[in-house]
């Protein structure tokens, strides 16, 4: 029955010929170590290596990439199209995500790939998927973190690409913010830094053409409430009192709602955050803009999780469900939940 009703979808999907007008998925989604099993002696990945302490091996491998596929192609069933463009981080580099292209039931999309190698010492990356039946893409560039005060300080890059979807112009970009690591206000410097990369870069492009639609997204390790994200970036939480210069966040309301895409020390936050320009917020100039992902939705952000997706029991319950609790493999998805935003022309 199963492979009968998947057999069915992938039907649906090929009849539609990839051009489904709007709206269209835009997702963000941390991967959480996807990692190949090969020891890259410039990085520090020995743990994710058969010999390592996680014994990361094939066949846990295949299993991570089976469980990304069913996760990706349910979000895709939502409306029996393929999202637009996928952000991802917690990616080791680019074979691994060329594999998550090629997987069955994401393959029918034709999914092409933006990425960088960035100079984190463990060897993760961020960077996108793309259908480019939908996405024209005319160019892409990573963003160097850089911070005056911690120069020797490396992490991962902020990725970019741009290009036009239905003729108008998209900047997009994605991001793994520094973690929390020695405390959220001791290492918050970093975020603000890396909001502050982010803010410039969204600033200029709209300096050079005002048209353009900025999507901002990532593992932000900060909630959407964080003042790196609401003063920084200049995300706002009501779309409908943008002033000049800033940037509408769906995902406060969303997290004051009580939701969130991770769980920790039973409490829920929401790191993961995409973030787009007035523009794309309203669509005042009748251009394409966020809408609700349908009829029954509360919200313009949108967190996907399912049972399957969820830990039934244990220390962890009601958690996502991970790849690895330490070095215990857990056979899950990623402790994030995917995030996503719909864009189209409805009112």
């Amino acid at each position: 029955m199963k492979k009968a009703l998947l057999s069915c979808l992938l039907l649906l999907f090929a009849a539609a010929g990839f051009a489904q007008k709007a709206p269209y998925k835009v997702v963000f989604y941390n991967f959480e170590n996807l990692f190949d099993t090969i020891n890259d002696p410039d990085v520090h990945d020995e743990e994710f290596t058969p010999e390592g302490p996680k014994r990361w091996n094939s066949v846990k491998y295949e299993r991570k990439l089976a469980n990304l596929e069913r996760v990706l192609f349910d979000i895709a069933a939502l409306d029996r199209d393929y999202p637009a463009v996928i952000g991802v981080s917690e990616i080791e580099n680019r074979s691994v995500m060329e594999d998550v292209a090629a997987l069955p039931k994401l393959a029918p999309a034709r999914y092409r790939v933006v990425h960088y190698d960035s100079p984190d010492a463990r060897g993760v990356d961020v960077g996108f998927f793309y259908r480019p039946d939908l996405f024209t893409l005319e160019g892409s560039a990573p963003i160097r973190f850089t911070m005056e005060s911690d120069p020797d300080f490396r992490t991962r890059d902020i990725v970019t690409m741009w290009g036009t979807i239905e003729g108008e112009p998209f900047y997009f970009m994605v991001a793994h913010w520094p973690s929390r690591v020695g405390g959220k206000e001791a290492s918050a410097p970093k975020r603000m830094r890396a909001a502050e990369l982010m803010r410039h870069a969204a600033d200029s492009v709209l300096r050079l053409d005002p048209s353009t639609r900025v999507v901002m997204m990532g593992d932000f390790n900060d909630d959407a409430t964080d003042k790196s994200i609401t003063e920084v970036l200049g995300a706002r939480a009501d779309r409908r009192k943008l002033a000049e210069g800033d940037y509408y966040n769906p995902f406060i309301e969303v997290l004051k709602a009580g939701y969130g895409s991770l769980a920790y020390q039973d409490v829920w936050n929401l790191f993961d955050n995409i973030v787009v320009s007035a523009n794309l917020a309203t669509g005042a100039d009748g251009g394409l803009h966020i809408v609700k992902a349908g009829p029954k939705a509360r919200f313009y952000g949108n967190i996907f999780s399912r049972p399957y997706m969820i830990q039934r029991e244990g220390q962890y319950r009601g958690y996502p469900l991970r790849t690895f609790v330490g070095n215990d493999f857990q056979g899950g998805f990623s402790d994030h939940f995917p995030v996503y935003i719909c864009i189209g022309k409805q009112r």
